[in-house]
This record gives C-alpha cells, structure tokens and sequence, in this order.
C-alpha cells in the first residue's frame, strides 16, 4: 500500500484532527492505492457535542484500555449516516448501515471499519454518568433500535439534531436538560445490549428506520428509492411494500418531508432573510414554479402568501 505525499500528509492531518476531536484514536488510510479522503468537524448543539466524521479511511481504532484519562469521559453515541461500517468491540462485531445507532464505551478497544466512504455523527455522552445508571456501572456496546417509546423518542431527538433542526443558541439550562433527557433514554435502551445480537427488526421497524433515514437525507438531492434500497439492503420491491403497508410511497414521503421541511423555514424569522428560491433549492426544489404548485396544493397557500402569514404574527 502506497500514498503520495499528497495523500500521506491528507491523512496526516485528518487523523491529528480526529484525536484532537475525538481522544486517542488510529487510523489507516484506504487499501489498493485508493486516493484518502477524510473530514472532522465539531460542534456543540443544545449543549451536547457532536462530532461529524467523513472519510475513506479503512480502519479507525482506539487500542487503549485504560479508564480514568480525560479522553474517557465520554462515550459515544455513533449515528450512521451514510455509507455502511463494520464495529468491533467487546468481542462482538455489528454491520451499521445508514440510519442505525450505536452505542460504544470509549474505555475499551474499539475498532470501526468503513466498507468504502462513510459520514456519521459521534455524540459525546458523559460516560460516569451514564455508567452510574447501569446496573454493572459499565457501559455496554451494541445497537439501538426504536422499537420501544424510549428508542422512539431517542431517534426523533438525535434525529432533530443531526438535521439541524434545533436551534443552536440553547441556552445553558436548555443544554443541561437536554444532556439529561438523552441519557434518561439510553438507560433503559442499553439493558441487555451486551447480552449477544440484537433480534432481527420487524417490518414495521424497517419502516421507521427507513424513515428516520429519509429524514437525515433530505438535503441529498441523490436520495431515490434505489439509494435508499441499497442504504438498507432490502430490494427495490420491499422498500415499496413498507410505504404501501401505510397507504403511501416513498416518493410521496420524501416530497412531503421537504416541503415540511420547506414551510418549517418559511414560517421562521431567523430564516427571513432566505429567498423563497434559496428555501426550495436547499430543499432539493430545483424548479420553482413547480415547487410553489405542489406547496400550494399542500398547504392551501402560495410559499409567498404562507411566509406573510406567519411572519405577521
């Protein structure tokens, strides 16, 4: 395996980015003279902090056992939002497609390897305080599916976040009793996680999960039903059947979330100095005539005509 230079120093400062964000990680760089690609942002949202990882990387690792060093406080709540990655810890190794969740203990080795690129989000969770909830005071790995009101509430939460669909000036308090909410529902969802495999998901599972995944991709203007099939590695014609089951269709469904997603901007002061074209476009509404149709036949008012209306009050 060889890198340019180039390359090499790519990498080089992509990985000193990831421990400055993340603690004490390694990294190796794509097999088969495949060119590096690899960005790290962070970000406090409601007083959580997240950190938004893309890259091509073959193999992230975190080798060190030790407990009690600054960069244990946190664990990690990881969100995959593209691409697909093997994780391995505690003797256990677990696909994450996009859309799914998983919780890791930042105390213990660790090993994630993106099968091609990736981009998930990492939220830091206080890693004591988790713990101390738990009935072995350890933090267990596995994933978090939303087949309870906790996981529910969880993925609608993060989901919010993730979209950045929350208002990033929070408030400190607002920032606490967040923090404490997404705790208060990890414990109950991290019962028996360490217990083997999760069962398979439901048909109404998949259904939520692929939602949940529409809701973190509607900016792509890549989203399809064939991507989203091979997103969840179901075919074509299940995917179908899932929004059938609930007289809908995919397509329906996306439209409808970007146009709520469109309308939610629209009726927003801080999103007043956007043009109604800026709105749709950011939406994946490339033709404007057509998008202020299809809102009006939606929502009973032209995009213009529902912005006076709700900036007036």
């Amino acid at each position: 395996m060889t890198l340019s230079l180039a390359s090499l120093s790519a990498f080089d400062n992509w990985l000193s980015s990831l421990r400055h964000v993340c603690g004490s990680f390694d990294s190796r760089p794509p097999e088969h003279g495949t060119p590096f690609f690899g960005e790290v942002g962070s970000q406090v949202t409601c007083g959580l902090e997240v950190a938004e990882i893309r890259t091509n990387a073959s193999l992230i690792a975190r080798r060190r056992l030790n407990i009690g060093h600054d960069d244990d406080r946190y664990c990690f709540l990881i969100v995959q939002r593209r691409g697909q990655a093997g994780i391995h810890q505690q003797g256990r190794t677990l696909e994450l497609l996009p859309g799914e969740m998983v919780l890791v203990d930042s105390a213990r080795a660790c090993e994630i390897m993106p099968r091609g690129m990736i981009e998930h989000a990492s939220f830091h969770v206080p890693r004591a305080e988790l713990a101390s909830r738990l009935p072995q005071g350890e933090v267990p790995f596995g994933k978090l599916t939303p087949n309870s009101p906790s996981g529910q509430i969880l993925q609608l939460m993060i989901n919010r976040i993730v979209s950045g669909k929350l208002s990033a000036n929070t408030s400190q308090a607002e920032g606490e009793a967040i923090c404490e909410a997404l705790i208060a529902l990890l414990v109950p969802l991290s019962h028996g996680l360490g217990q083997g495999c999760m069962p398979e998901a439901t048909f109404d599972l998949l259904y939520q999960g692929c939602c949940q995944l529409i809701e973190q991709q509607l900016q792509d203007p890549d989203l399809t039903p064939t991507s989203l099939a091979e997103r969840l590695n179901v075919s074509l014609r299940q995917l179908y059947r899932l929004f059938e089951a609930h007289d809908d269709t995919v397509c329906r469904y996306i439209q409808r979330s970007r146009l709520q997603a469109c309308a939610e901007e629209l009726a927003s002061p801080g999103q007043a100095r956007l043009s109604i074209t800026e709105i749709a476009y950011r939406w994946c509404f490339n033709d404007s005539a057509h998008f202020s149709r299809t809102f009006k036949r939606i929502y009973g008012h032209s995009p213009r005509d529902y912005r006076r209306l709700h900036l007036l009050h």
